[in-house]
């Protein structure tokens, strides 16, 4: 009896590391940050949205949260910065700007927006 039940301890506890061993295989993928550059095409302030079309004519809907991080914004205007994205994005399609971002359940999440320098915006532009 007892040659059993430490089999079947044995088995619990294989099992228990199988799946989290799967579960954080699953969380670590999710947490993976992408980076795009290219061309803000539209921002949608209801959705909080901003779609940003790469050189290779890719667009890519991204959402952007207040705690998305805005640099590069101190031309844009006096306190924008600090206001968020909702500011930094108003009128800014045609924009060339570095976007990093998560992607969650095929939802792409913007971590930060950064104006684009003038070599990534050659680039971008080519």
């Amino acid at each position: 009896m007892s040659f059993h039940s430490k089999r079947v301890s044995m088995m619990f506890a294989a099992l228990f590391v199988l799946v989290a061993g799967i579960a954080w295989q699953s969380a670590v993928a999710d947490e993976f940050t992408h980076v795009i550059s290219g061309v803000v095409k539209s921002v949608d302030k209801g959705t909080k949205t901003v779609v940003v079309k790469t050189a290779d004519g890719t667009e890519h809907t991204i959402k952007y949260t207040d705690d998305t991080a805005v640099k590069g914004a101190k031309d844009a205007g006096k306190g924008v910065e600090k206001a968020g994205a909702d500011a930094y994005l108003a009128g800014k399609e045609g924009t060339k700007v570095t976007v990093k971002y998560t992607e969650k359940g095929g939802e792409k999440t913007a971590v930060g927006i950064k104006d684009a320098s003038k070599a990534t915006a050659k680039a971008v532009s080519q």
